[in-house]
């Protein structure tokens, strides 16, 4: 048997299950590659040994009884800090709020839970989820696997660092302009951002319901088949997420099993109409690419310029960012990152006549892919238009060898698709000229969260993401 850290979530499980190793072996696996290998990577920022250990005492007696214990049985979990595990702190990456200890679970890690998955520790992620890199002043850098001077990506980047570096097979993460995409790519893992409303949100702290629907949860995997067990334990919809979309009518993991329809009608856009690509990045992508066009899918290459929404959404994001938190952070704003607060700040200051024209541009954006789609099954792009930057920051001014337009256009590809609530996820597209991976981005339409799990498996059969970085 390979060591218990180099497992996958559904192997694990299924050999708790059987009784071939004990929830304790797997939960005291995981807690020994921490104390390794998390010393490097700064992954995790919490860790509940006793707690864990605990946990997964009782699920043996539960086993021992000859109860059923569900998919997750003894699989290690690590909860991104911007997300409730009851009786653990949640820091949100900023120092306000250091002190503060989860009440309950968030819908998302009760499901998991519930499905056996036993929670092992908080992941690092910047302040709020505020950037693309992973650093906060709390708990510092996080640094990607492949390259431990470059980062794992933000704002899931503790996340993305753990399931890179084989910590932990289970993590959660969550997307609100790219921030389960941008780390997935990062580090050469498959992350999913589902249609809007897939995975119920909250409840959250603040007892405010929100009003941005750009905000999505999703898993972030070594595997495709991991993120459907995932969607499949968490998908569905929940009363304290009144946004939240009924439960699906299959099983992810089961459409697995069928294959791609045949001759897919593809458009693949290299840059959007805005976006620089550094050149290397294009031609993994491209590389890619024709990987569909083997399967017998007819792809073309498309010239469509998109709108181009990144300072509407930036503005609409901030605007709920600072509902939630002025009244909390009240005479600590200089506790605050200054970039964080003072674009929350300028958010907040939106007029509803601004936040009008903030939803026509986003109204054009969403008429382009409608159009798109009544033409095409799926859009390709790439994920990200960069190798992964250093693990400080700043992001790069410079991508193509040309000056960016917007400091936004170094995730480019990734905020759009929250903006329009369409399913997209990334796979790795293969390797840059620095040695770190690269994403393909594969977009569907509203609720097709199964044609993109089909399309992703369909593309990982072709060139499977076998290889991860020894630590």
């Amino acid at each position: 048997m390979s060591e218990l850290w180099q497992l996958s979530t559904i192997e694990l499980g299924r050999l708790v299950q059987a009784g071939t190793i004990s929830p304790r072996e797997s939960i005291a696996a995981a807690l020994a590659r921490i104390d390794t290998v998390n010393p490097a990577v700064n992954a995790f920022v919490h860790v509940c040994a006793e707690r864990a250990l605990e946990e997964a005492g009782k699920q043996e007696k539960v086993l021992s009884a000859g109860e059923k214990v569900g998919p997750l049985a003894g699989v290690p979990l690590g909860v991104k800090d911007l997300e409730d595990v009851a009786g653990l702190p949640t820091s949100f990456g900023s120092l306000p709020f250091r002190e503060y200890v989860a009440q309950q679970d968030s819908v998302q890690v009760a499901r998991l839970r519930a499905a056996g998955a036993i929670v092992v520790g908080k992941t690092n992620t910047p302040e709020f989820g505020y950037t693309a890199f992973t650093k906060n002043r709390l708990f510092g850098v996080s640094r990607n696997p492949w390259n431990l001077e470059r980062t794992p990506g933000g704002s899931s980047g503790g996340s993305a660092a753990a399931i890179a570096a084989r910590i932990v097979p289970l993590v959660t993460a969550s997307d609100g302009g790219g921030s389960v995409r941008i780390p997935a790519c990062f580090v050469g893992a498959f992350g999913m951002k589902p249609s809007f409303g897939r995975i119920p949100l909250g409840p959250e702290p603040s007892h405010m319901l929100r009003w941005v629907d750009t905000v999505h949860n999703g898993p972030l995997t070594r595997s495709i088949r991991e993120a459907a067990l995932f969607l499949d334990v968490t998908a569905g919809y929940h009363p304290v997420d009144p946004q939240s979309l009924p439960a699906p009518a299959g099983s992810y993991l089961e459409c697995l099993q069928q294959p791609l329809p045949r001759r897919l009608r593809i458009a693949f856009s290299p840059d959007l109409g805005y976006a620089r690509v550094d050149s290397d990045v294009r031609r993994e992508v491209a590389a890619a690419v024709e990987v569909f066009g083997r399967l017998g899918h007819d792809v073309e290459e498309i010239s469509a310029v998109f709108p181009d929404v990144g300072r509407g959404w930036a503005y609409a994001s901030g605007s709920e960012v600072y509902a939630e938190l002025a009244k909390e952070v009240a005479g600590k704003e200089h506790e605050l990152g200054k970039g964080f607060w003072s674009g929350a700040v300028a958010a907040g200051n939106l007029t509803a006549l601004e936040m009008g024209d903030i939803q026509r541009e986003r109204f054009a954006l969403s008429e382009v892919m409608r159009r798109l789609f009544e033409r095409y099954d799926l859009l390709l792009t790439p994920t990200l238009p960069t190798q992964a930057f250093a693990a400080g920051g700043p992001l790069p001014s410079i991508i193509g060898g040309q000056p960016v337009d917007s400091p936004l256009h170094a995730v480019a590809f990734t905020y759009p698709f929250n903006f329009t609530g369409h399913p997209a996820a990334t796979v790795r597209a293969g390797f840059g000229d620095l040695g770190l991976p690269v994403g393909l981005q594969i977009i569907a339409e509203r609720h097709r969260d199964d044609l993109v799990l089909q399309a992703a498996a369909a593309y990982d059969a072709e060139r499977p993401m076998e290889t991860w970085p020894e630590l």
